[in-house]
């Protein structure tokens, strides 16, 4: 059996898709947030599982953010519910629409 690039270095190796190019970037070479190379020397702060932060600062400021966008989706969402809701009960409330129905046709 031929020996990948994987095999060679550990059964767990991650090989890139692009086969590991020049311009391909291991994501836990940098932190995500600011960039600042990460070294095997010092803790990685990592966030939802796969996201690596430089320092606690760095991670707590993406929480921050994540937190603010995930509410205004949130109010997004309610606003958008709100004026569907609005455009659905007006138009089932209007008396001259009329819904049609099972009607018999004469042949």
């Amino acid at each position: 059996m031929p020996s990948s690039p994987a095999s060679a270095s550990s059964l767990f190796a991650i090989v890139p898709l692009d086969g590991g190019g020049a311009t391909s970037r291991h994501a836990m070479d940098a932190c995500y947030l600011c960039g600042k190379p990460l070294s095997r020397d010092f803790d990685v702060f990592m966030y939802r599982g796969d996201t690596p932060f430089c320092s606690e600062e760095c991670r707590a400021v993406q929480i921050d953010s994540d937190e603010v966008r995930e509410r205004i989706n949130t109010k997004i969402l309610k606003e958008r519910a709100a004026r569907n809701e609005q455009r659905h009960g007006a138009a089932a409330s209007e008396p001259n629409i009329t819904r049609a129905g099972n009607v018999p046709v004469a042949s």
